[in-house]
């Protein structure tokens, strides 16, 4: 039948013009608040933007697209209920099931969605936001240095002050402490300028015009000596990527190698909660954008029959939001206290799958016992019934 293929494909076209339009506006926030957190207003200059960008964006994606699914299918069957096009649909002797069909296809279509993000594509990229964080708070980034401060690398051994800076890689006025533990003595480098070179390695330090002072250890005796030019090798971001850090967290592995590092149920408590946290929201969460559109979908046609617009967009825009942000704090601090109650995260998932199903059933019933006799089914609203 032509006409509710073409019905299906618009009201599957509207549903997911309005996830889209929703997605970027619960992930937008959530972002920006992200990067601007932890990143400081040098970050732009030094590269870092995008990284912690791409980090960042993945997880918020598929965190929020079940939400965006769940509000996105309540509006629009709220406009549908409200302008009588449910009605309509029911006229054309459509079930109740059949007018679930668009959201539900659009809705899974989201689910396999959030499971790609969610198992591949966020674990591979969600590490640069930790890259970043780490160079942050490490000082590896020498566009990220301000002058003026003392900045300590190698674990304490070397402090490195400049006055200002000339052009983004060259500073002026540049002291350098450190410890040589090759030649066990104590040394102070000074230059007029200094320039920042990355490479494969890290950054070399090209100081020119500068003095070289040395002590010894277990001696007074310290020895002075002038430079053109002096290079020193630092442990810093080079051209081949971030700064390794020492530690990789179960979030950033993707699919198999996520599985094969299940810890076991007699593993420590803080690592196995770590794992199962992560896995109850790489597993949990994208299920929920099915869940939130059925359940949306039994509120509406439920209440809709008793109550206006208003009531029934207001009360599913409540109902959606409030389950979806009680699942997220329970796969992220609930199964953190106690690995165990992942369990209760599923009931919970389960729970709200059989309340919407009961709730679609129960109009699916109405529906039949009153499509069997001489009259059409009834419309769903007090606007729609005047058709």
């Amino acid at each position: 039948m032509m006409v509710p293929r073409l019905l299906y494909f618009y009201l599957g076209r509207r549903i997911f013009f309005s996830v889209v339009m929703l997605e970027v506006g619960l992930c937008v926030p959530v972002v920006m608040t992200q990067l601007f957190h932890y990143l400081p207003s040098s970050a732009v200059r030094s590269g870092l933007l995008m990284p912690a960008l791409m980090g960042t964006l993945p997880t918020a994606v598929y965190l929020a697209l079940p939400m965006a699914v769940g509000v996105a299918v309540a509006l629009e069957f709220s406009r549908m209920a409200a302008e009588g096009m449910i009605a309509v649909l029911y006229s054309l002797r459509l079930s109740v099931l059949s007018i679930c069909v668009p959201a539900s296809v659009a809705a899974l279509i989201c689910v396999i969605a959030g499971y790609w993000v969610s198992i591949f594509v966020a674990p591979n990229n969600v590490g640069q936001m930790h890259d970043v964080i780490y160079v942050i708070r490490n000082s590896l980034n020498h566009r990220m240095l301000e002058p003026a401060q003392f900045y300590t690398f190698d674990k304490g051994e070397r402090t490195l002050y400049f006055k200002r800076w000339k052009t983004e890689d060259i500073v002026e006025g540049m002291f350098i402490h450190q410890y040589n533990t090759k030649k066990q003595e104590e040394e102070i480098i000074t230059a007029k300028q200094t320039e920042f070179r990355r490479n494969d390695h890290g950054v070399l330090l090209v100081m020119t015009d500068g003095s070289f002072q040395s002590r010894p250890n277990g001696t007074d005796e310290i020895r002075t000596a002038d430079f053109d030019q002096y290079v020193i090798q630092l442990d810093m971001q080079g051209t081949n990527g971030m700064p390794k850090r020492g530690w990789r967290g179960v979030f950033e592995m993707p699919g198999a190698e996520f599985m094969s590092a299940w810890p076991g149920r007699n593993a420590d408590k803080r690592v196995l909660a770590d794992w199962m946290s992560e896995a109850a929201k790489r597993f949990g969460i994208p299920i929920l954008a099915l869940a939130h559109a059925l359940l949306a979908i039994g509120l509406v046609l439920t209440l809709s029959n008793a109550t206006g617009r208003n009531a029934t967009t207001v009360a599913a825009l409540v109902a959606i939001p409030a389950i979806h942000i009680g699942i997220l704090i329970g796969t992220e601090s609930v199964v953190r206290r106690d690995p165990f109650l992942v369990y209760l995260v599923a009931v919970a998932i389960a729970a709200e799958f059989l309340i919407a199903l009961a709730l679609i059933l129960r109009q699916q019933a109405r529906f039949s016992v009153k499509g069997n006799g001489k009259r059409a089914a009834p419309a769903p609203s007090g606007a729609a019934a005047s058709l």
